[in-house]
Order: C-alpha cells, then structure tokens, then sequence
C-alpha cells in the first residue's frame, strides 16, 4: 500500500528565504555602502545622485519599483524566517502565533510596499 505525502508549504518560505539571503548578501552591502557613505560623503557618485527628484523618479520607472518591491519583500522573507527558525536554536519553540507574527509581518510589510510603490504612480 501507498502512504500519501502530506503536503506542506515550506517549500514556498524556503525559496523566498533563499532569494532573500542571495540579495542580501550580494547586493545588501553595495547598498549600504551607496546609500550610508558613497553618496553622502561626495564619495565615487555625483552629490545629487540620491535627490529627491532622482529618486522619485527611479521609483516611478516599472524596473525602478521592481528593485524596490524585490529588494524589501525578500529582505523582509529572510529576516522572518531567520529569525523564526533562530528563536528555535536558542531553545525557545516557538509554534503556531510565532509563525502568524514572523511569517504574516512579512506579508504585511510586502502588501505595504507592493501599495506605497503602486500609489506613487508612474
């Protein structure tokens, strides 16, 4: 007799939580470096690189709000599931309300930034 494989949606957290760790390790420090030093200490980049008008723009361009939405989404994907899966390394077991908190602050955070970009117009 066969035995049915329960199914599971792990998958789904594993993937988004890869995707997260990639961009946060090879573009998360590029960022930080652009935005935390290049730009403001006049560093490699023009002084008005991160003007409000540069940026407005940049958010309104559909490939601009493609980074964006990427880069925060998965970033807040990794964070959710790192966490989540660190509180069990430390000895806390979290079940169920810690999933609904870590996991749904993550979609919250992503339907916020999927709104805000798509409110700010093209």
């Amino acid at each position: 007799m066969k035995k049915t494989l329960k199914r599971s949606n792990a998958p789904i957290f594993w993937a988004l939580f890869g995707a997260g760790g990639m961009l946060s390790a090879l573009l998360g420090p590029i960022l930080v470096f652009i935005t935390g030093l290049a730009v403001p200490l006049g560093m490699l980049l023009p002084a008005d690189t991160m003007s409000y008008a540069n940026m407005l723009a940049f958010a309104q361009n559909i490939i601009g709000k493609g980074f964006i939405f990427a880069i925060i989404s998965l970033f807040l994907w990794h964070a959710a599931h790192r966490i989540f899966h660190s509180l069990h390394d430390v000895g806390i077991h979290a079940g169920i309300v810690a999933k609904l908190i870590f996991y749904g602050g993550a979609m919250v955070g992503t339907l916020i930034t999927a709104y805000t970009l798509l409110a700010i117009g093209f």
